[in-house]
């Protein structure tokens, strides 16, 4: 059996599970566990705007370094999921970034499948009609910065026994 990758991401949509599951699958692995930053960021600061790219990027960065020694971690999202998002809300992500997101991508990267019920959060979009939209640019992105990522489907327990399984 092959030991299990260092940095695994939980990467999709919004309202898949990442943020449940990722915590769950970080207790599952021992491993620790990094919170989004966006999502804490969006609570306090409401609806976000093109000039948030950047505190956000730089906030995910420090959660990420906050676990840089951690034998295993389990993220929930990283700068790839800021690049997707700029791109999709603004039109493009500062250049910085991109090359960050290169630099720091994970050894597997979980893609959350739009197979689970929408549930309304004050963090997301209105109604998650671009979930699909976000699905395939996640996975353009994925492809695009070169990673090992695999789709995670199902509901419940099976979505998290798909996540152990993918590990």
């Amino acid at each position: 059996m092959a030991p299990l990758p260092r940095r695994i991401c939980l990467i999709g949509p919004e309202s898949t599970g990442k943020s449940e599951l990722g915590a769950r699958l970080a207790r599952e692995l021992g491993a620790a566990y990094v919170a989004e930053f966006a999502r804490a960021y969006a609570e306090e600061h409401g609806v976000l705007t093109e000039a948030d790219v950047v505190p956000i990027a730089r906030g995910q960065m420090a959660n990420d370094d906050a676990a840089r020694d951690a034998e295993r971690v389990v993220l929930d999202t990283d700068l790839i999921s800021t690049v997707v998002y700029a791109r999709h809300y603004y039109g493009s992500c500062p250049p910085w970034i991109e090359t960050e997101a290169r630099n720091r991508r994970a050894d597997l990267y979980l893609l959350m499948d739009t197979d689970v019920a929408w549930q309304p959060d004050p963090a997301r979009d209105a109604g998650g009609d671009t979930r699909e939209d976000l699905f395939d640019a996640f996975r353009a992105a994925l492809d695009e910065f070169e990673t090992r990522w695999t789709i995670v489907s199902g509901v419940g327990e099976e979505r998290l026994r798909a996540l152990l399984e993918a590990c």
